[in-house]
């Protein structure tokens, strides 16, 4: 019996409702170069937001607040209209929901780009704020997504209902293993923050885990799993593509400058491997869809990497000479785009078949396990354990009063004097002030450091303990004392390869150092110099035996060497160029101490303190600078290139007391004016722009002022620097005997400090005699030749007091002042 109407060919056979339309070629193709305009426009912003910061950085220029949330608007226009007209205009649902994941992204990389106008030095903040907005966008997202769901069939593959369940499935557990696996190389090669970074970093991931899992939803990847037969190639390809641009968008994002440079590279390809759980979730049989949970695992593990396993202060340029924080987070970043790559190859090849055969649960879990396993081993063992927090200097507001300290009698005997009053009342003041403070520390069982030099401890502590020390009514201000996170191998030794000098270098003739010695008969015999810097290469021939020696001369705050050592390099330049033999240094016969308060070309106020303390009073290994210091063995001379700026913790005014200190004791001061000309007023990272110590600029063979040395007025309006010397392609030691050609105020500074130790050679009565040696210094200087940054009047400067001091230092003019 026939059912339906008779046909000439045959009975009727019920055909399956039409497909979907197929998309036009030239929807693929529009939607194909906006995913590349996408693209270039976000790494190209993110790229170049990053170099300006660092630029800035190196510059000694404020940081551009507004940079971060003003790269927003370009970002919303140049990606974000492209893909509005994909999710409006094309008839394909799956050109449709590639625009939709698109925008939101933007959307989404616009938000959180305004996040990065906190500074990095509240890190805290911005990962407390980063997850707020995070779970935020998740939920806003996920809002909308069930509004659009709202009587759709479910996708394909998965009956109504199957998405419940509290177990996690084996698709959820294998892209638990995925996000473990991308999280390895961090847990290896980096090294965790304090205990409350490390958790907000964490809750953090855990927000931008399940944002992702909103933005790619089920809603997200049903259009492209349409068709009969299924084709899970055309999901893993088209889906996967479409998912690693959307996370490329969620990634520019996360983390402050610098840190979403790597999940640049490592989160888009895991798009692949997103789309490949979600093809063997569509195959029938399968069970239960993989939804929103294997891409909150996977990114959610993903991101905590960069978060919690790097400092963003630390992936900087100024870090790039040796094999630093930079090198390692490029290390990091290239094995999880390896692994990122491979992961997609592997799920796509296993997961993604027609007929091929899910992963059991029992099977994911034990996968899940071991990784999670794994991970633990490698962070207890080859990387970094522990957890390495920033710290707070707590600067009281009572500090030594130093007026009225006994004149003595001339030279070394009435500097000693001075020395040891000045101690003693700066240790009185701190142990009287401190006494209840420490007092709370213990009884929470803090661990902290005193200070006496400048009337501080050192603690260590979040934003609670920083508000609660605030509070307290003997607390001037509470400052964060940055720490660099610890390094899986050590840094490499900088080593020079400029030729070991034949005679008095070009620097050393310009002064007249060299007449100071073969006319004068004068070398620096008798004078010590103190170097806080770097370390110092105490087997270099050129400085071997200018080492005072003895159980006092030598102090490493940072890594506890026990004997003159240096990595960086720096310091063995400075104090080659102090007091180096063989034609380097400007006072050969002169001894020399040393302190590290820089590693890895970065310091903090408290280690800068340590220094200085040393350098007042040295005390033997082990001792306590409070009970143990010796002032009568304190160096003459301290040469310091280096700076304190903001983005290390100091503020203008936190070592001020200290320098005070030392000038009332009758050590000399001298200080490099910085790298950061030619702008006027680029003096203001201490201890250059105080008024106590003797600021030194660059000039190159021609006494021209070099265009990077730092010009004043400094704060307040005072004339800086004081003095210029030879700061161009300066030659002195380096690390392991070799010797290199640098640049820099850093250059010229210990050749001031040279050209001092001659004059108090020539003359010991003028030893602890700060206001005469300085007035010598001034009256005997030639001109310089002031560089300016334009035509423009404003660039002068105030005058040439502001860019050459008081001229050129003369050390042979000096010497023969000093003596007479």
């Amino acid at each position: 019996m026939q059912v339906g109407p008779p046909s000439p060919t045959g009975p009727y056979v019920p055909q399956p409702p039409p497909g979907p339309a197929r998309p036009s070629p030239w929807a693929v193709v529009a939607a194909a170069l906006a995913g590349g305009w996408i693209v270039g426009c976000t790494v190209l912003t993110q790229a170049g937001g990053w170099l300006t910061d660092q630029v800035l950085l190196a510059s000694g220029l404020d940081r551009l607040p507004w940079l971060w949330p003003a790269l927003g608007l370009p970002a919303v226009l140049l990606a974000g209209m492209p893909a509005l007209l994909l999710a409006l205009l094309p008839r394909s649902a799956a050109v449709r929901a590639t625009g939709r994941a698109w925008l939101a992204g933007v959307l989404v990389l616009a938000t959180l780009g305004l996040l990065r106008a906190i500074p990095p030095v509240h890190h805290e903040a911005y990962l407390a704020a980063l997850a707020g907005t995070a779970a935020l966008a998740a939920t806003v997202l996920a809002r909308l997504a069930r509004r659009r769901a709202v009587g759709a069939p479910p996708p394909a593959g998965q009956p109504a209902g199957a998405a419940g369940g509290r177990r996690p499935g084996g698709l959820t557990l294998l892209g638990v293993a995925a996000g473990l696996v991308l999280l390895l190389p961090w847990v290896w090669l980096g090294a965790l923050g304090g205990p409350l970074e490390t958790g907000l970093a964490a809750l953090a991931a855990a927000a931008l885990g399940a944002l992702a899992g909103a933005l790619l939803d089920a809603g997200f990847w049903a259009p492209f799993a349409v068709g009969e037969p299924p084709r899970p190639a055309r999901l893993v390809l088209v889906g996967g593509l479409v998912a690693g641009v959307a996370l490329l968008l969620l990634a520019a994002g996360i983390g402050q400058s610098g840190a979403q440079l790597p999940l640049l590279l490592t989160l888009p390809p895991a798009g692949f491997a997103l789309a490949a759980l979600q093809a063997a979730a569509r195959r029938p049989g399968a069970g239960r869809a993989a939804d929103r949970a294997p891409a909150g695992w996977l990114v959610g593990l993903a991101v905590l990497g960069p978060l919690a396993f790097t400092d963003p202060e630390e992936i900087s340029l100024v870090l790039t000479n040796t094999r630093d924080v930079p090198f390692w987070v490029a290390a990091a970043a290239g094995a999880g785009f390896a692994v990122a790559a491979l992961l997609a190859v592997a799920y796509g090849v296993l997961l993604a078949r027609p007929r091929g055969r899910t992963p059991s649960r029992r099977v994911a879990a034990v996968t899940a396990a071991t990784l999670l396993v794994a991970t633990g081993v490698i962070a207890a063992g080859p990387g970094q354990p522990g957890l390495h927090g920033e710290r707070l200097l707590v600067v009281l507001r009572e500090q030594a009063d130093l007026t009225g300290l006994p004149a003595g009698a001339p030279g070394r005997a009435g500097r000693d004097a001075r020395a040891a009053e000045v101690y003693r009342r700066l240790v009185a003041t701190a142990d009287r002030s401190q006494a209840g403070l420490r007092r709370d520390l213990r009884r929470l069982r803090l661990p902290y450091t005193p200070y006496y030099l400048v009337n501080a401890v050192e603690v260590a502590g979040g934003p609670g303990m920083r508000a609660w020390l605030a509070g307290r009514p003997e607390v001037d201000r509470v400052l964060v004392s940055q720490r660099l996170r610890p390094l899986p191998a050590p840094a490499g030794v900088s080593r020079g390869t400029a030729p070991a000098p034949t005679g008095p270098e070009w620097n050393i003739r310009l002064i007249g150092a060299d007449r100071v010695w073969s006319q004068l008969g004068v070398d620096g015999s008798g004078v010590v110099v103190g170097s806080s810097d770097s370390g110092v290469d105490g087997g270099h021939p050129a400085l071997a035996g200018g080492f005072r020696g003895g159980d006092d001369s030598w102090y490493d705050p940072w890594n506890g060497t026990r004997a003159p050592a240096d990595r960086g390099g720096h310091g063995t330049h400075t104090v080659g160029s102090a007091v180096g033999r063989g034609g380097l240094g400007v006072a050969p016969g002169a001894q020399w101490v040393g302190c590290v308060n820089l590693d890895r070309n970065l310091g903090n106020p408290a280690y800068y303190l340590d220094c200085l303390q040393f350098m007042l009073a040295p005390f033997p290994p082990g001792g306590d600078p409070f009970t143990d210091g010796r002032p009568s063995r304190a160096p003459d001379i301290l040469t310091n290139s280096w700076g304190c700026p903001s983005i290390e913790g100091c503020d203008p005014r936190v070592l001020r007391p200290a320098t005070a200190a030392l000038d009332a004791a009758g050590i000399l001061v001298v200080a490099a004016a910085g790298n950061t000309g030619p702008y006027c007023g680029s003096i203001d990272d201490p201890p250059a722009p105080y008024p106590d110590v003797l600021t030194v600029g660059a000039v190159d063979r021609q006494r021209r002022v070099t265009s990077f040395s730092s010009r004043g007025p400094a704060p307040g309006g005072a004339a800086k620097p004081d003095l210029v010397a030879p700061g161009a392609e300066v030659v002195s030691a380096m690390p392991g005997g070799g010797y290199a050609r640098l640049d820099g105020t850093s250059m010229a500074t210990p050749q001031v400090a040279g050209v001092v130790a001659l004059m108090w050679s020539a003359n010991p009565a003028l030893v602890g005699d700060l206001a005469r040696t300085r007035q010598l210094l001034r009256e005997t200087a030639t001109p310089a030749i002031a560089s300016y940054r334009s035509r423009d009047p404003a660039d002068a400067c105030g005058g040439d007091r502001n860019i050459t001091g008081a001229g050129l230092v003369d050390a042979y003019a000096a010497v023969r002042a000093a003596r007479s």
